[in-house]
């Protein structure tokens, strides 16, 4: 009981005894070295609180919200980063702020079948780097997670497609692989959305539509396995006729 004792007045100590500033970083840093990272960001946070005018407390200010990211208190490091935007808004590290934001938000990116807010969001944040910081040292990274949280945006869209597809709902397929080819060109799963546009247009019967999209996907993708199932998919489907005669055959 007395070394709990002690030990919660060592704590209260280290949180509210008037410090100098330097003294009061070196302890943050030493939690942080620690990886303590809860403790490193409130002791962070008793820097800019005690000493809001050093030439410290920016620096603390920012260190905290990263310790916060560290300990995976994705709310409380957002908060901070945006705090540090707003009052600091014209400041060096405002760059680094921002990606950070997106990072928080990139990390809580869920399964396919969740809540895909945390995508928006990454989202906007790297764009905001991209947009207003194109020559900072995020920006490289801004962009590589865009291009990931798109390819993820559009897997979620082919779950839902494929599920409509299996389940025989065809029309509401369609408009979910359409939404991949039209809205997530760039991202690896538009070669397979344009192999299920040509499942779907078979199964409801639009065979021109279904020659027309195997068309697009043997000049996008000639190689490709996709483009051979279509293309057997069709000569299964339109016997001897025009239609799968107008094909190139794939190949390998």
């Amino acid at each position: 009981m007395l070394a709990g004792f002690l030990t919660a007045c060592s704590d209260k100590d280290e949180e509210y005894v008037d410090r100098p500033v330097e003294d009061l970083y070196s302890r943050a840093k030493v939690r942080l070295d620690e990886r303590s990272y809860t403790k490193a960001a409130k002791a962070f946070a008793e820097v800019e609180r005690q000493h809001p005018y050093s030439n410290w407390a920016l620096k603390a200010q920012i260190m905290s919200a990263y310790c916060y990211y560290e300990a995976k208190k994705y709310d409380e490091a957002i908060d901070g980063f945006q705090v540090f935007i707003q009052l600091h808004p014209g400041h060096a590290d405002v760059a680094y702020a921002h990606y950070m934001i997106g990072l928080c938000f990139y990390e809580q990116i869920p399964i396919l079948e969740r809540d895909q807010q945390p995508a928006e969001k990454s989202m906007n944040a790297f764009n905001e780097v991209l947009n207003r910081f194109p020559t900072s040292i995020y920006a490289k990274d801004a962009r590589f997670k865009i291009d990931l949280i798109k390819d993820h945006n559009a897997a979620k869209e082919m779950d839902v497609g494929r599920f409509y597809l299996t389940n025989g709902s065809y029309v509401a397929a369609i408009n979910r692989f359409k939404a991949v080819v039209e809205t997530y060109q760039t991202t690896s799963q538009v070669e397979e959305a344009l192999y299920r546009l040509v499942e779907c247009y078979i199964s409801v019967g639009v065979r021109d539509q279904a020659v027309a999209t195997a068309a697009v996907l043997g000049h996008n993708y000639p190689h490709g396995q996709w483009y051979s199932s279509a293309y057997t998919l069709l000569n299964s489907a339109v016997s001897s006729d025009s239609a799968s005669g107008a094909l190139p055959k794939p190949t390998a």
